[in-house]
């Protein structure tokens, strides 16, 4: 990468160089990579996902992961706020929605926010990770992996303002101008976590504007708000980084719960997903015949777990199996439904495949989905050796190196696997 000027942020012209990138930027100060390729992410399959992720499940009923907001008020119901399959993309999105703005108030500056953003599409997701294992491999997969955020709109800033995360923030610059402001300190002195009215502290930040296409990257350690340039609806997806402030109750959620969409809306608000945070205690006082309410048992149903080493021991190795298997970015898109492999399908891996022995089974998993198997980890393993060569594998080929009594369950974890996507047929 060559570096254009020196100052609070650093502007470079690709090719990314992953090994200067996190020497001179990873946790020190901010960048903007120029024209990045590959990227990380692609028009059509953004505006697609979005399409998805921001279904309302009812006709009342915000989206879980998704909030709209018109000037600085937050909507409560979805109306016609969300895009649609048919508006074809961003621009027909944003067309019809002026319309509908105009109809709503006099308001016309609205912001689309969604969470969890890498769970909606399946091949975006690949092409996420393949974009950011390079990274990975340098500075160690995060511990609770990271999150990734699309936002769209023509907000006069950030609705929440100026804040600080306990992230690494990489904004990719999908469509139209956004300005990104920054402070390397908390510019104010209140007793507040972010602010909305902020002009009184613009002498002492600093900018940059990323273009379609450009790659920006700052440190956890900045205050930040995104702006609009020019008043036109922006688009960008931020993938932010675990770096500070990471909770052991993040862990103890996750392995006892698993991580969900919707529970990735605000990874710093309701941190505890488990029936005594999450659901009311109805029953004023304890029953006459000594029974827990139902939160507190569903709690300790859960909580039992702890009480078994071995079973304790078995979901670690699932959860880190999900966890490595997706480089991190989970959750994942749901796997497809598996359809029958002839004996005559040739089969190739299109991504990778890690198994660990638990309990008399084997656990295998694939782009963040797992499966047991009956088979050995001695069968499994020179099986996944030769699909994973460049000439695909005529399936009963793969089987005919197996035990007969094996065969069934070598052909059954075969099918899971493409419908993991972590198999593909020769065409």
């Amino acid at each position: 990468m060559t570096t254009a000027h020196a100052s609070d942020l650093a502007i470079v012209r690709g090719p990314l160089d992953w090994d200067e990138f996190t020497a001179q930027y990873w946790d020190r100060r901010p960048v903007l990579i120029k024209a990045v390729r590959p990227a990380p992410f692609e028009s059509r399959e953004v505006f697609a996902a979005t399409a998805a992720a921001t279904r309302p499940p009812g006709p009342h009923l915000m989206p879980p992961t998704a909030q709209f907001a018109v000037g600085r008020f937050q909507q409560s119901e979805p109306a016609d706020w969300f895009p649609r399959a048919g508006d074809g993309a961003f621009d027909g999105y944003r067309r019809r929605l002026d319309a509908e703005l105009a109809a709503f108030s006099a308001e016309r500056r609205y912001a689309l926010v969604v969470h969890a953003f890498h769970a909606f599409h399946a091949e975006q997701w690949e092409r996420q990770r393949a974009f950011f294992d390079p990274l990975w491999e340098r500075t160690g997969l995060p511990v609770s992996g990271p999150i990734t955020t699309l936002f769209h709109g023509n907000y006069e800033h950030t609705p929440v303002g100026v804040h600080r995360d306990r992230f690494a923030t990489f904004l990719f610059a999908l469509e139209g101008h956004k300005r990104m402001r920054f402070w390397r300190e908390c510019p104010w002195t209140e007793p507040v976590t972010t602010k909305l009215d902020y002009q009184d502290h613009l002498a002492a930040s600093f900018t940059a504007e990323p273009e379609p296409g450009d790659l920006l990257y700052w440190p956890a350690s900045y205050y930040h708000v995104g702006e609009s340039v020019d008043g036109r609806a922006a688009t960008s997806v931020n993938v932010g980084v675990p770096r500070e402030a990471h909770r052991a109750v993040y862990d103890v959620d996750d392995l006892l719960l698993g991580r969900t969409p919707d529970a990735m809306v605000d990874p710093d608000a309701a941190l505890v997903r488990l029936p005594t945070a999450t659901a009311p205690l109805s029953v004023p006082e304890p029953p006459p015949d000594g029974a827990l309410p139902e939160a507190l048992e569903q709690t300790l149903r859960l909580l039992q777990e702890y009480r078994d080493p071995a079973r304790m021991r078995e979901r670690v190795a699932e959860l880190s199996l999900r966890n490595l298997s997706a480089s991190g970015l989970c959750p994942v898109p749901p796997p497809g439904a598996p359809q029958p492999l002839e004996d005559g399908t040739a089969v190739r891996a299109r991504a990778r495949v890690l198994y660990q022995p638990a309990d008399g089974t084997l656990l295998v998993a694939a782009n963040g989905h797992l499966l047991r198997s009956p088979l050995t980890q001695h069968q499994v393993r020179p099986l996944l050796r030769r699909l994973a060569e460049p000439k695909p594998v005529p399936v009963g080929d793969l089987l005919a190196a197996l035990p007969p009594a094996a065969r069934a369950d070598a052909r059954h974890l075969l099918e899971t696997l493409e419908s993991f996507r972590a198999l593909t047929r020769d065409r």
